[in-house]
């Protein structure tokens, strides 16, 4: 039996997952400015996110989400109680049940694409080509989702055993990957973009070197892991008994978490439908929610991982001024640092897009159309990362029915909504991007309405005066960058050097007029934001 893995400092943990979650993410961006380089917003780009997208977010699903939660879990007790060779049995039967099922799932899948393209983007019927090419990149990139599956389970594994370092650098891997083969693969398959390769026109066989690329880069992603799960003790037999009662209790662990994820990826699927009426349209809204991400998670998910603890510590003592009081911070906290980023994100939409993904064939088309979809989700950012930090308030208090039930409502409301933008108003991938903002707004009042009748969220004029001082302070924010911007414009300054001036000033005014206005909140944000920084100012 091999000596029992020293446990690492959370702190120093947290610190490696993070740095390597800020470098998968800048990988990942730096991908998908790549691709829509070598593409454009159009066609051949809209045809591969919709192709990616299933596998995708079965990945958000199950492999990254419910499954790998819940088999870390189950791994670790039974690492715990029963000692390493039950462990390494249970790891065998998951990884052989998940090469039975996902495999299952792929043949499927392949066989069945036409059908699931069909659901998923019948708009694509009123280009010619594009159905039949979306049929053909589907069937080459589901395989996928048994690549990221078994890279999940083997980081479970390895963060029960406290190593955190190669898994977590597992996605950065891939991003790397994806783009060096794929691009490598697209001018070997794509003769006259080789021919030309300084100045090259990519058509659809690059897209298959592309896919091919992101499938090897899914591979990579698995294939880093097993050294360090060989090095410590695991050798893989295939052990399948679907009758095994440890099946059972897993899937009795997963299925809360899955069917309250599935609702966000059932709102994805469904702006997908609707946007592949439009050329071009999956494409556009695809770029512009990758740049709200950052925010929802650097403040949103963030605040949400640190309330989590302290409520459900208030929760189990029975102490509910204190998990009021702890939610109430958190949810200030979060307005106040959402609702200036949603407005920097709103004025500045312009220039962010065209600095980050207007090169090759992203055309100034492109950056407008994308910039203004981009406007559209910042009206809902402040509902997202609420949502974020009110969720595990409900979980704590053992009530996940509630923000059970309000995801469904926000299915039925942004199909609807959906429906009336494409066939009644026609406001475009726009109307798309303004109806998800819309239904955040809604699921985080009833949220608030549902949580504040449990626990003491503070008087509502209270909260009536500090959203409108945040707002205020927020015009101010938005107003500053935006005079920057077009002041650096007419001086003809490179966006590239007045992006930052412009977003700094900003953020400074932002904060003047917040500490004017007697928000306490400048101080904990200040401190929030010094912790992130990669040199952080000595203390006065």
């Amino acid at each position: 039996m091999t000596a029992p893995a020293p446990q690492a400092s959370t702190r120093r943990a947290a610190g490696i997952v993070g740095l390597a979650v800020v470098a998968s993410r800048l990988f990942g961006l730096v991908r998908e400015v790549v691709f829509a380089a070598m593409f454009g917003a159009g066609e051949l780009l809209d045809v591969y996110i919709a192709a990616f997208r299933i596998p995708n977010l079965l990945r958000d699903l199950f492999a990254e989400g419910s499954l790998s939660i819940a088999f870390t879990t189950l791994f670790t007790r039974a690492w715990e109680k029963e000692g390493e060779a039950p462990a390494w049995a249970l790891a065998n039967l998951i990884l052989s049940t998940l090469l039975l099922f996902m495999g299952v799932l792929c043949v499927l899948a392949i066989a069945g694409a036409p059908a699931l393209v069909e659901v998923t983007n019948f708009g694509f019927h009123n280009v010619p080509g594009k159905f039949a090419l979306a049929v053909q990149l589907t069937r080459i990139l589901f395989p996928f989702i048994l690549f990221v599956s078994l890279a999940a389970a083997v980081m479970g594994m390895l963060n029960a055993r406290f190593v955190f370092g190669v898994p977590a650098s597992a996605s950065t891997v891939f991003n790397i990957i994806s783009v060096i083969a794929g691009v490598a693969l697209a001018f070997l398959l794509d003769p006259p973009a080789r021919a030309h390769w300084r100045h090259p026109v990519f058509d659809q066989r690059a897209l298959y070197g592309v896919s091919l690329g992101v499938l090897l880069g899914g591979l990579a992603q698995l294939a880093m892991q097993l050294p360090s799960l060989w090095r410590l003790g695991f050798r893989f037999r295939w052990s399948l008994n679907l009758a095994d009662p440890r099946l059972t209790e897993l899937w009795r662990l997963m299925w809360p978490s899955l069917i309250a994820g599935a609702t966000v990826q059932v709102n994805v699927l469904v702006n997908g439908m609707f946007a592949s009426q439009i050329n071009g349209g999956q494409s556009w809204l695809y770029c512009a929610f990758r740049l709200m991400q950052l925010p929802i998670g650097l403040f949103g998910v963030s605040l949400a991982t640190a309330t989590l603890p302290a409520v459900t510590r208030a929760a189990a003592r029975g102490d509910m001024a204190a998990f009021g009081h702890t939610a109430r911070d958190s949810l200030r906290l979060t307005a106040f640092l959402t609702l200036p980023a949603a407005a920097g994100l709103a004025v500045l939409a312009q220039p962010i897009i065209a600095l980050i993904y207007q090169h090759g064939r992203f055309s100034a088309h492109d950056t407008h159309e994308t910039a203004m979809a981009l406007q559209a989700y910042a009206l809902g950012l402040a509902g997202y990362a609420a949502i974020a930090v009110m969720r595990p308030c409900f979980y704590a208090l053992n009530l996940p029915k509630i923000p059970l039930r309000v995801s469904l409502i926000g299915i039925g409301l942004n199909l609807a909504l959906n429906f009336l933008n494409m066939q009644v108003f026609g406001l475009g991938h726009v109307g798309l991007a303004l109806t998800l903002s819309l239904v955040a707004t809604i699921n985080m009042a009833q949220l608030a309405w549902a949580l504040r009748g449990r626990v003491d969220l503070g008087p509502g004029a209270e909260w009536a005066g500090f959203v409108i001082r945040c707002l205020v302070a927020a015009v101010v924010c938005g107003g500053l960058a935006f005079g920057a911007e077009r002041l650096f414009a007419v001086w003809r300054i490179p966006e590239v050097l007045g992006l930052g001036p412009a977003v700094a000033l900003g953020v400074a005014g932002y904060f003047a007029a917040a500490r004017l206005l007697g928000l306490s909140e400048s101080a904990e944000a200040w401190r929030m934001i010094r912790r992130r920084l990669p040199f952080r100012p000595r203390a006065a």
